[in-house]
Parts: structure tokens; sequence; C-alpha cells
């Protein structure tokens, strides 16, 4: 079985097991005791000292789902346009979580636009920082990893539907994650503008709006193409709303608000 070791601890997140385990404890502070089942998840994916109290604030809110189907931008350039495990082991320093191979296969067989590509997600971090939630606050829970760097409107919504009737033709509650980050290296009122433009169309569950929107305004919101596709995946699933759980930008932790970057969790039910 392949076992994908983790890219970035140490400097994305703690590599001691237990300096992680305590920081996630901190991010997520009190834990509601009224759960949301959830369809999808709009998660940020920088270091957890600057987007982890976002994080934490999306995943203790939601009921644990069998599988988390995790969906990335590709920051690297590496591998094909939309790359998928299908499976193994992914490893962090407080533990493994198994991928779940039978979901996998179905999506893969839905869909010719997903390649199997362990290649695209070796140095990929963006589904990598969501799993110390994931692993902190549920057990027994499997993920299907996908990263993308293919960008239209077409595809995101191939896969988006894709992914829907594969968790249609499964038996287990599931819930997709997009990990997306918001506006960057702009200033903190500049940053809060564009991304409440963003996150308007979120939570109007319009992902051809959101798409527009990020284009149209120049929002550098690294993500929108998994957002979008988990939108689409969500529309087809039934989902009726979204709310927008926690949105800061760095400079609530560094400080300098000249040059930030947004973060925002949702929930889609």
């Amino acid at each position: 079985m392949s076992i994908r070791r983790p890219a970035v601890a140490g400097q994305f997140y703690s590599g001691s097991p237990d300096e992680l385990r305590s920081h996630v404890k901190s991010l997520i502070g009190d834990i509601p005791e009224e759960k949301v089942e959830a369809i999808g998840l709009v998660s940020p994916h920088a270091g957890l000292i600057y987007s982890g109290k976002v994080a934490g604030a999306v995943f203790s809110r939601i009921k644990g789902p069998k599988t988390f189907i995790i969906i990335g931008p590709n920051h690297t350039g590496l591998g094909k346009p939309v790359s998928i495990m299908s499976s193994g082991k992914w490893q962090i320093p407080t533990g493994e979580i198994e991928i779940d191979n039978e979901l996998s296969i179905k999506i893969m067989k839905k869909t010719e636009v997903i390649s199997e590509d362990s290649l695209a997600h070796s140095m990929e971090h963006s589904l990598e920082v969501q799993l110390p939630f994931i692993n902190y606050l549920f057990t027994n829970v499997k993920i299907v990893p996908i990263v993308m760097m293919a960008d239209s409107i077409e595809i995101c919504k191939e896969v988006g539907e894709a992914v829907a009737s594969a968790i249609g033709d499964t038996e287990y509650p599931v819930t997709v994650v997009a990990s997306s980050d918001m506006s960057h290296y702009v200033s903190d009122s500049v940053a809060r503008r564009l991304d409440q433009k963003a996150i308007d169309r979120i939570i109007e569950l319009d992902p051809e709006g959101l798409y527009r929107t990020v284009k149209k305004d120049g929002i550098s919101m690294c993500g929108v193409i998994p957002v979008t596709t988990m939108l689409f995946a969500a529309l087809s699933l039934g989902a009726k709303k979204a709310e927008l759980i926690k949105y800061m930008t760095s400079a609530e932790v560094s400080g300098d608000f000249n040059y930030v970057v947004g973060y925002a969790g949702v929930i889609v039910s």
C-alpha cells in the first residue's frame, strides 16, 4: 500500500505529534454541541498559525461523514490537469488516513477528465493542511484526494457532477471539501471588499457567478476551481443553503495590514 508522506510538516504546521495535536485543539476552541450535516465545505490551506482558526471553526461544526472528498488547487504544476489518488494512505505527524478506494474508483468511472496521478499530490499542500483537523475531530474517516489545475467552468461542472453522481451511488455519508484561500497580497481593506464579492456568490450557491466574479474582478482566490467544482457537486446533491462560518485575514495574526491573505470558512448543506 502506497504511503503519501507529509510534504509540509514543520513548515505549514508542527512536525511534532504532541505540538500539532495541542495546536489544533487550541485553534478549534469550544466544539459546538449542535452539528450540521454538510454536503460541502470551503476551508483554507495556509499555515495553521494564519488560517487554522477558520478551518477549525468549519470542521468542528459538522457531523463527521465516513469519507471526505478533498478538492484543492494544484500549486506545484506537477502531474495531470485533474489528478486523484485512488488507494493508499496519507500520513501526517498525528496519524494516517486511508484513501477510500471504492469511492475513488466510482468517481473515475464517471468522467475521463480525472486521472490517476500521485505525482500531482507529492508536494502539494492544499489537501495536506486539512488533515490535522480531520484527524483530530473524526475517527475511522477516509479521504478521496483530488487536485485541479485545469481552469474552465466546463471542467468544474463535469468533475462536480461526476463527484455528485458517485456520492449518489454510495450508501454512507460523504462531504466534499473545497480547499481555498481568498485574496492574496493586497491590503486588508481590498481583500475584505473583493473577498465579500466571491463569498456572496458562494452563499448564493452560484458556481457560474463565482467563477465569473473572480475572473472579472481579478480576485486572487487560488481555489476558485475547487470551490466552483464543489458547488456544482453540492447543487447536484440537493444543497439548499450555504453559511459563512468565519472570515479573517492574515493581518489579524501578523499585524501587517498592507499585504494580507484572506481566509473564508463556509458550510454548504
